[in-house]
């Protein structure tokens, strides 16, 4: 008996593993990165301690640009859960705060007070070393959400608001490189910030 009858199982299951490895190999270099969609605007806005907060302070790292209001009724709660969530994967993998942030900026600031913004984070175990909560001119606010990543925001005369409810994926250099629909899951957005993290 020759030795390929004799190991034949053994060779063929290496065979399947050689061919399994390069796919995964090749898998993993055939994905297109994400492409740039425009790079954010700079900003400056005053986080839940009073000190001011720019784009350009929070480069380097991964970000994820959320635009809320506390007083929401529907979507920002459920939305901010999510990103919570999104914190615990990224803190499992070691990224939160050193390698990818959360930037939830407020477009309410006449009610949105830095104690009430900060209340509000506080409920989904905000943790404030890589999770920003900001505020500032309104005006100036609603026109990054628009500039930016195309998010509308809309007040009625009672000051109630409409907004479109997106998360914003920035790059360490501040570019936008994609934006999240509410159904897509905690775990493909910390992948995805796991990924461009690694460019």
């Amino acid at each position: 008996m020759t030795l390929l009858k004799k190991y034949k199982w053994t060779w063929i299951l290496l065979a399947i593993c050689v061919v399994l490895a390069g796919y995964l190999l090749w898998d993993s270099f055939a994905k297109p990165k994400l492409p740039v969609i425009r790079p954010v605007e700079s900003f400056n806005l005053e986080n839940v301690d009073g000190k001011n907060v720019t784009l350009e302070d929070t480069n380097g790292k991964v970000r994820l640009f959320y635009f809320f209001f506390s007083s929401c009724p529907d979507v920002c709660p459920v939305t901010t859960f999510r990103l919570s969530q999104v914190q615990d994967v990224l803190k499992e993998k070691g990224l939160f705060a050193k390698d990818a942030s959360i930037v939830s900026i407020s477009f309410d600031p006449e009610r949105d007070t830095r104690e009430k913004i900060k209340a509000f984070g506080d409920k989904f175990k905000a943790d404030y070393s890589g999770w920003y909560f900001l505020r500032g001119d309104q005006q100036k606010i609603m026109d990054l959400a628009m500039n930016s990543f195309k998010i509308l925001i809309n007040q009625d005369r009672d000051g109630n608001f409409v907004h479109m409810d997106l998360i914003g994926l920035v790059d360490r250099d501040g570019n936008l490189r994609e934006i999240y629909r509410p159904e897509v899951t905690a775990d493909e957005i910390a992948k995805a910030v796991a990924d461009l993290a690694k460019e």
